[in-house]
């Protein structure tokens, strides 16, 4: 991003990084290509998948370049804005959003390089099956147990609910093992893995529950760096997440001013009633709070100025309700018409509301935010103010 001042905005190259991904997302997963996947059997078209990591070179835009210097995750938040907004169908969520961040943060071995240069080409794909609760590692969580030691592990557990693991080639899975928890590398067609996709409110996004028996495995990170590279994936996942809430919210709301133009009642476009407008710049307001918290939480992870495990937490604290607000909004001005499945709203109102329970509600958000920052603070005892009727005590 330029910084002039006080003021950013996006460099020419990220502008045309806009439009390239806008345009490819415009041809390649419109509303008929969104409803032909969500029903189809994978769930996603592994060719445009293939064409965003070959041809785009769009799903790795914050791993290490040539010089092993990170890259940029505002570029990243730029293409997951307009994932958000086409409603694309793939493992974004699992791959881009989680597992790619987790395998950037691990100690350089032929394991992580492995598996990461394929994921990043796009010709693999992976899930995320590590526990949090508000968006952080959560060791209490572990249901899968490990056993072995070197180079050979086997994982035996359950995990209830894992975006995008129906149909992932890798699995990434924390597990509890003789030294502690690590987290390891199951391949998706593995001996002891089974998969049972669930049915869930958003078809877009594919969930399912794993059992694993006496799956092989490989280590990744070991007890002394788990929390690092969980942590670090689990705040890149949730600006990522908060970036594609914003593009789902600027498209809804794009869609809304249009039918408000051009749908007619008593004779006049309904856009014309006070009340639709009030509704309207309520969305507008929304819409443009979520994207400053969004960029500036990738802003503050890629240039490490700001503290990001506060901003994290800001950007979904306010992107998940405000694209939940946003989609509702968007129900009401369609009318009956906005519920009908023939409609496009309700799938975004899907997508929004099980959005906001991915990485943490926006009120365990807060008080994460509450924790960090009040619950901290240190005010002088002169600068306290009395307590009714205790004054002068």
């Amino acid at each position: 991003m330029d910084e002039t001042g006080d003021v950013f905005a996006f460099a020419a190259e990220q502008q045309d990084l806009r439009r390239t991904v806008r345009r490819f997302c415009a041809e390649y997963s419109d509303e008929a290509a969104v409803r032909r996947l969500m029903e189809s059997p994978a769930g996603y078209d592994p060719q445009t998948w293939r064409r965003l990591g070959g041809e785009l070179g769009v799903l790795g835009l914050a791993a290490p370049d040539e010089s092993g210097a990170i890259g940029g995750l505002v570029d990243q938040a730029i293409v997951a804005e307009e994932f958000g907004a086409a409603l694309l169908c793939g493992p974004v969520f699992g791959t881009v959003d989680l597992a790619i961040p987790a395998l950037v943060m691990v100690g350089d071995s032929g394991v992580r390089d492995e598996l990461l240069a394929p994921l990043l080409a796009g010709t693999r794909t992976a899930a995320f099956a590590v526990p949090q609760r508000a968006g952080r590692f959560d060791p209490a969580g572990i249901t899968v147990g490990a056993v072995g030691a070197g180079g050979r592990w086997e994982l035996t557990g359950r995990l209830a609910q894992v975006v995008d693991a129906a149909a992932a080639d890798v699995l990434l899975v924390a597990a509890s093992g003789p030294d502690g928890v690590a987290l390891f590398a199951v391949e998706g067609t593995a001996d002891g893995v089974d998969r049972e996709p669930l049915s869930t409110m958003d078809l877009t996004r594919r969930q399912a529950a794993v059992r694993l028996s006496d799956a092989p495995a490989r280590l990744l990170a070991d007890p002394g760096e788990v929390e690092h590279v969980v942590g670090y994936a689990l705040d890149v996942g949730a600006v990522l997440l908060a970036a594609e809430q914003v593009g789902g919210a600027q498209h809804l709301l794009d869609r809304t001013v249009r039918y408000a133009e051009g749908r007619l009642q008593f004779g006049r476009p309904i856009g014309s009633f006070q009340a639709v407008k009030h509704r309207l710049a309520d969305m507008l307001v929304q819409v443009e709070h979520a994207r400053s918290t969004a960029y500036h939480a990738a802003w503050a992870i890629q240039d490490g100025t700001d503290d990001p495990w506060i901003a994290t937490s800001i950007a979904q604290a306010t992107c998940s309700p405000a694209y939940h607000r946003v989609a509702a909004d968007a129900l009401q001005v369609h009318g009956g018409i906005g519920f009908t499945w023939e409609h496009q709203v309700h799938l975004y109102y899907k997508r929004a509301v099980t959005d906001a329970a991915l990485l943490g509600s926006a009120e365990e958000h807060r008080n994460r935010i509450a924790l960090a920052v009040l619950d901290r603070a240190v005010v002088p005892a002169s600068e306290v103010p009395p307590v009714a009727g205790m004054a002068g005590r």
